[in-house]
């Protein structure tokens, strides 16, 4: 079988889309497929195109039995809804001409990642000029996500109508349409994607990476912390539609407790504005540090006590995170932003302790449930998350059956 990748995002990027696409493709070269990637420098989440990548035109590698075409793309300092238009733009085009260099080569799957939405009527040109399936797999839902921050007007406004409108269109051409959760599906479900299109292909965790067993306490060490701190962790990319900043709130109720530290590690669009509110504020309590290489991230996680999943309404509807499946993996104690009716929230529910759930943009409510977590004993792990990381997000389990589902796409 041979399988072509088209996404923005790919390895060396440590988080969200690029991490686990630079892990599914080599995987899925180890099970027999032919994998290209048409992918971008990586850039995210600094919005910079990393050291030892160029971005003025075309490479072309082989990583991992991958072989992998970077396509060049504007990426903004600071990104306004303008300048991500014509950032996502910029790699639709370039991409797109990548694409249509392998015309003659016959593949058999094309796999589109949203975002971009903008790649797709290129995608399904090339699909059907070489007969290829089209998979349009969905980690974000662009237009719900602009729309649900107020980025492109809202639903009822000319331009949210016709965005909807499009978006719609589009996924209804797809040969399948995949998603990360079942209300992602669901969504996909209410904007014309028949039944017997939808494939569930959630994100994974390396469950026996990742573990409870590992320690933190050189970590903690070498950032400075004593081993009686109790630490309140944010790890990922830090921007606007998180809504980071009641954490800083939070983190203010807290400074008559010196031992509870809050520590962001990542980095995004956003965080020279949350250093600087820090700094106002005068919150000893708050640290900022880059971040980590995967080889890290479980004492990374192993040191915290707390962890924090934040996202502002809206963008919690639309978005599954990301850094959710290495928590869980983890054991963490987790307090997650969401509101009762989205996934996160229908997760706390099913799964009772999973995590503690708290509506988004609430500060009462995110003090009420940092409260609670700290009346629990934090010093074990929490059986609840490791189970069902074990049970529902192994990596070998969710991509042997992505394999499967391949297979019979490309039978039809």
């Amino acid at each position: 079988m041979k399988f072509i990748l088209n996404s923005l995002n790919y390895s060396p990027e440590l988080t969200g889309i690029g991490k686990y696409n630079g892990e599914m493709c080599p995987e899925l070269v180890k099970r027999g497929i032919e994998v290209k990637a048409m992918v971008a420098p990586p850039y995210y989440p600094e919005w910079q195109v990393h050291d030892g990548f160029i971005n003025g035109w075309y490479s072309k590698s082989f990583e991992q039995g991958v072989i992998v075409h970077r396509c060049p793309l504007y990426v903004p300092k600071q990104a306004t809804t303008v300048k991500r238009i014509i950032h996502l733009s910029s790699f639709a085009f370039t991409s797109g001409l990548a694409l249509l260099g392998q015309l003659f080569k016959k593949p058999d799957v094309i796999f589109l990642v949203q975002p971009t939405l903008f790649c797709a009527p290129i995608v399904l040109l090339i699909g059907k000029l070489t007969g290829a399936k089209t998979i349009m797999h969905i980690q974000d839902f662009e237009i719900d996500a602009m729309l649900g921050l107020g980025m492109a007007g809202t639903e009822q406004g000319k331009v949210g109508k016709f965005a909807k409108t499009i978006e719609r269109w589009l996924l209804s051409k797809f040969d399948a349409v995949s998603s990360i959760s079942y209300s992602m599906l669901d969504n996909a479900k209410r904007k014309g994607v028949a039944d017997d299109k939808l494939l569930l292909f959630p994100n994974w965790s390396d469950t026996d990476f990742v573990t409870p067993n590992t320690s933190g306490d050189k970590l903690k060490q070498e950032w400075g912390f004593s081993p009686t701190d109790q630490i309140v962790l944010y790890a990922g990319n830090i921007g606007k539609k998180q809504g980071l900043e009641v954490v800083l709130e939070a983190a203010q109720h807290y400074l008559d407790q010196p031992s509870i530290k809050f520590v962001f590690v990542g980095a995004g669009a956003h965080v020279d504005e949350l250093k600087n509110m820090a700094n106002n504020l005068h919150l000893t309590n708050v640290h900022f540090l880059p971040l980590q290489p995967w080889e890290r991230v479980p004492e990374m996680l192993a040191l915290a006590n707390i962890h924090l999943v934040v996202q502002k309404k809206g963008a919690a509807d639309a978005v599954l995170p990301s850094k959710l499946t290495n928590i869980l993996s983890a054991g963490g104690h987790a307090l997650v932003t969401a509101e009762s009716d989205t996934e996160l929230g229908k997760l706390a529910k099913t799964f009772d302790g999973i995590y503690q759930c708290v509506e988004p943009e609430n500060l009462q409510a995110f003090l009420g449930g940092l409260a609670k977590m700290f009346e629990l004993d934090l010093s074990h792990h929490n059986t609840v998350a490791r189970q069902y990381a074990e049970e529902y997000l192994a990596k070998d389990k969710i991509l042997d059956k992505f394999v499967e589902d391949l297979q019979q796409l490309v039978s039809q």
